[in-house]
């Protein structure tokens, strides 16, 4: 049997598509060492490191779970070959997440096995991890062949599961961000959308439209009921965040207004197909 490279499709060629994904899977690591060869991180750059080692294995495992919707709404069918290839990326940037921990607690295991039997965040992170491991072991071909289609479809089911542990030890961790609550938005809009798509409403610019505006509230309401709840900031310092750009952008912002671009393109793209001499993109099955 002949290796196939991360590069090379099923026939053993250049892809573009694979190339380009795999070198994109680089990003935020490179990203990481610059910010620590900059001095970003502080002097003790390992706090830094795993913050944001955990933050970039979670995006890029919902970015595994936004190929299906590009695929459905914009019939992208061939993204589903480089889904394989991005979960199996979230699953490297949570090793190294897990490694940066361990260097940070010094190597002390049994400081460490006393935090993870004992802290609820960490208790919820190893579950992710267990989870997200199953699934990269068993996204090899054989694997599929061993366990059947519909065997290895209900497991892989647990996807869902285990991407909401990650964002929910996420939202665990010291402190509030705006990305854990950007993160929790796009989960919101993955989930709701699957549940859409079950009814055949996957793919109708409208109902996007609403999406986006349902995910735009859900975040908004999720992150001021946070900020209240655990701050104890008033509700009218809260809202003012909103309609002021000091603290940057909030998420609920950034949720509406990519829902909203989705629902833009996925409207053009229908009445193009309309459209006399249109093209005629398939439906994903």
């Amino acid at each position: 049997m002949q290796l196939i490279w991360p590069w090379q499709d099923r026939s053993r060629r250049f892809s573009w598509l694979k190339a380009g994904t795999l070198a994109v899977m680089f990003v935020p690591a490179i990203w990481l060492i610059e910010q620590v060869a900059a001095g970003e991180f502080g002097p003790v750059p390992l706090g830094g490191m795993t913050y944001w080692s955990g933050f970039w294995a979670t995006a890029i495992l919902l970015a595994a779970l936004a190929i299906t919707p590009a695929a459905t709404i914009f019939g992208w069918r061939r993204l589903i070959v480089v889904r394989r290839m991005i979960g199996v990326t979230a699953l490297a940037y949570a090793i190294a997440h897990i490694i940066i921990y361990f260097a940070l607690r010094f190597w002390n295991f049994a400081f460490i096995a006393n935090e993870i039997a004992t802290r609820l965040s960490l208790i919820v992170a190893t579950v992710s991890t267990i989870g997200l491991v199953a699934l990269g072991a068993t996204s090899v071909d054989a694997a599929v062949r061993r366990m059947g289609a519909k065997g290895w479809r209900r497991l892989h089911s647990a996807v869902y599961l285990t991407a909401a542990l990650a964002i929910l030890h996420y939202l665990m961790s010291p402190g509030l961000f705006p990305d854990q609550f950007l993160l929790s938005g796009f989960f919101f809009w993955l989930t709701a959308w699957r549940v859409l798509d079950r009814r055949g409403q996957g793919t109708h610019a409208a109902t996007l439209a609403l999406l986006a505006l349902a995910a735009c509230l859900f975040t908004a309401a999720f992150e001021v009921g946070c900020i209240w709840a655990f701050r104890g900031y008033a509700l009218t310092e809260i809202f003012s965040i909103y309609f002021t750009t000091i603290l940057g952008i909030p998420p609920a912002w950034t949720v509406l207004a990519l829902g909203l671009l989705i629902a833009a393109a996925a409207f053009a793209q229908q009445n193009l197909r309309r459209a006399p001499g249109g093209l005629d993109v398939p439906k994903l099955g």
